[in-house]
């Protein structure tokens, strides 16, 4: 029986200072885990509009080897600004009201999330009810041995504490950056507690398996439900952009997992895979075959 690793939530394009690039979490996430488990089992699942854009859409899909899954819907295919900083850090100006904002639940996704070995999702899809509610239904809908991962890519405005406590209630990983982890720690009165309390806390009352904390430069860690920890440093490395770094990093780890590897190994994988990304302009390069075939 064919299990998928599914991108769920937004389908966009980050219009960069030096053009406009294919990206949103699902379609970077599904790319990267297909870079280790192959592409026929890697899906994107999202909306798309009923217009030029979408189209393109299609043909950068395509020529990455992604399979999709984007029904078209009466709104405009969504558009970032991405504005970089100096030492190439994206500031992000997200469109409202777009395709990826009214993400139905048809037949065809329901068969998906039925034999779903992993989903990946985050908070910025939910944004709005339509999409919200069809998420979860999804979700809902997969097996009980599948990894449902909350990236939970806090931005703008875009999220609210019942949003982040329904995803964490349903996710079994969690991702999340030392930053998103101060808003947390506010957010959820967790006040008191350093980070790794925080984290420990996180795992315990939500029943994760496991929760992934970045800390850019400083780091990252993993935490699991039997009380392992796992710490890699980030290497030093000639950044282009930072642009789908995150999505990489989860993405192969998640890959590396459903592979069987130990969770330091994943982890390990996952920082190397993650600063390479960094050293390239856009989202989705090819890998070095040394580090896809290593795991």
């Amino acid at each position: 029986m064919k299990r998928y690793i599914v991108g769920l939530g937004e389908a966009l394009w980050d219009v960069l200072p030096e053009g406009k690039k294919l990206g949103g979490a699902p379609a970077n996430f599904a790319y990267h885990a297909g870079q280790f488990l192959g592409s026929d089992n890697t899906i994107a699942i999202s909306a798309l509009g009923e217009d030029a854009l979408a189209d393109e859409t299609i043909e950068a899909l395509k020529e990455h080897n992604l399979n999709y899954l984007m029904p078209r819907v009466p709104y405009p295919t969504g558009t970032v600004q991405v504005t970089l900083t100096g030492d190439g850090i994206p500031t992000y100006e997200i469109k409202e009201n777009v395709a990826w904002d009214n993400i139905p639940f048809t037949s065809e996704m329901e068969e998906i999330a039925k034999n779903a070995r992993a989903v990946c999702f985050g908070s910025l899809a939910q944004r709005n009810v339509v999409s919200r509610e069809n998420i979860r239904k999804f979700l809902n809908a997969t097996p009980k041995d599948c990894l449902r991962i909350c990236d939970i890519n806090l931005r703008q405005q875009f999220y609210s504490k019942e949003i982040l406590e329904d995803s964490f209630c349903i996710c079994n990983i969690l991702k999340i950056n030392d930053e998103e982890l101060v808003i947390v720690n506010r957010m959820f009165g967790y006040e008191g507690l350093d980070m790794r309390q925080t984290c420990e806390k996180i795992v315990q009352d939500y029943h994760l398996k496991m929760l992934v904390l970045t800390c850019g430069t400083n780091g990252s860690y993993v935490f699991t439900d039997d009380g392992l920890t796992s710490f890699q440093e980030t290497p030093k490395v000639e950044v282009a952009d930072t642009v789908g770094a995150g999505d990489s990093f989860t993405g192969s780890f998640c890959a590396c997992i459903i592979n069987g590897k130990p969770v330091q190994e994943a982890h390990k994988t996952a920082v190397a895979v993650s600063a390479f990304v960094c050293t390239q302009n856009g989202a989705m390069p090819v890998l070095p075959k040394e580090m896809t075939q290593a795991s």
